[in-house]
């Protein structure tokens, strides 16, 4: 009697713990918990940062000053800066044109490393060091090879009688060479991401393609990029993104310079804000391209989801 008491106690209990944890088994209450560690995450280091960045944006604040609300003021007095309407015209520029240099060599690239030759693996790899070694290490030898006395561009051109630019100090050559060293660094990852993309393309289709008399260019435009176009909308919206917000490469070779000709957004907001201390206008240059970006991410990922 005692052992069937026992064993009844047991199930009883069992079954007060299984009751207990039996809402786990809903598969919306368990994904909620799986997702709860991320969300969390986000809320903390993502969303609170994002929403006190819109609130210094529309605020005085200074370093070590709390600031009071002053509406779109910062954004306004931005308009009329002579040195941030060259800012927002040198971001576009640069965007534009690293852009479309990298998606020409990107494709390029990902078509010659597509395909069989040898070493082929080895290339591959050499291909992501650009990308693979530190913005600011590479970008300092750069900064060496533009160097006005000791740049090895100038040496190269001294040899065959040409007089080398000063590359970070004369005229239109200092954007140059940001964007040089831009599209040098960026075009290995978004070409392996064609590369990639490749791949994935079944080989009946190009089977098809030669059996219809195409010959190779007309296999690339009327195979290749069509099945590779969500690839390429996703490449060329990073792209824009990162060029747009681009800080290491130019405050390493010019810190905006020579007299603020240089600017990007990212380091026009980092001299105004933490160097000069106003960290309201900072926070405003910054913002200014937001809607403008949410709205490209929009339009993407809409083409995306109809194209699916």
């Amino acid at each position: 009697m005692a052992a069937a008491s026992t064993t009844q106690n047991m199930r009883a209990t069992q079954g007060i713990q299984s009751s207990r944890f039996r809402f786990l088994e809903r598969e919306n209450v368990l994904g909620l918990l799986f997702i709860a560690p991320a969300f969390l995450l986000i809320l903390i280091f993502v969303a609170y940062p994002f929403v006190y960045g819109i609130w210094l944006a529309l605020s005085d604040t200074r370093i070590g000053i709390p600031g009071e609300y002053i509406g779109f003021r910062n954004f306004y007095y931005l308009l009329q800066d002579s040195v941030f309407l060259r800012t927002v015209r040198n971001s576009f520029e640069y965007t534009g044109v690293t852009t479309a240099f990298k998606f020409s060599l990107c494709l390029a690239i990902a078509v010659l490393l597509n395909q069989r030759f040898r070493f082929q693996r080895l290339a591959r790899a050499a291909v992501l060091l650009p990308w693979i070694i530190p913005t600011v290490l590479s970008t300092i030898a750069w900064l060496w090879m533009f160097d006005s006395t000791f740049s090895v561009f100038n040496w190269l051109m001294d040899k065959v009688g040409i007089n080398g630019p000063i590359w970070l100090g004369d005229g239109h050559w200092p954007m140059i060479s940001l964007m040089i060293v831009n599209i040098w660094r960026g075009t290995p990852f978004y070409a392996i991401s064609f590369l990639a993309g490749m791949q994935t393309i079944s080989p009946t289709y190009y089977e098809a393609a030669q059996i219809d008399g195409a010959n190779a260019w007309r296999q690339f435009t009327a195979v290749t990029l069509p099945l590779l176009q969500p690839v390429i909308l996703v490449v060329l919206l990073l792209s824009i993104i990162l060029a747009f917000a681009d800080f290491q490469i130019t405050w390493v070779l010019t810190r905006g310079g020579p007299a603020d000709k240089t600017h990007l957004f990212a380091t026009l907001a980092y001299q105004r804000g933490l160097i000069g201390t106003h960290i309201g206008e900072g926070a405003a240059i910054s913002l200014f391209l937001f809607p403008a970006l949410c709205a490209l991410v929009f339009g993407i990922i809409r083409t995306l989801r109809q194209d699916d």
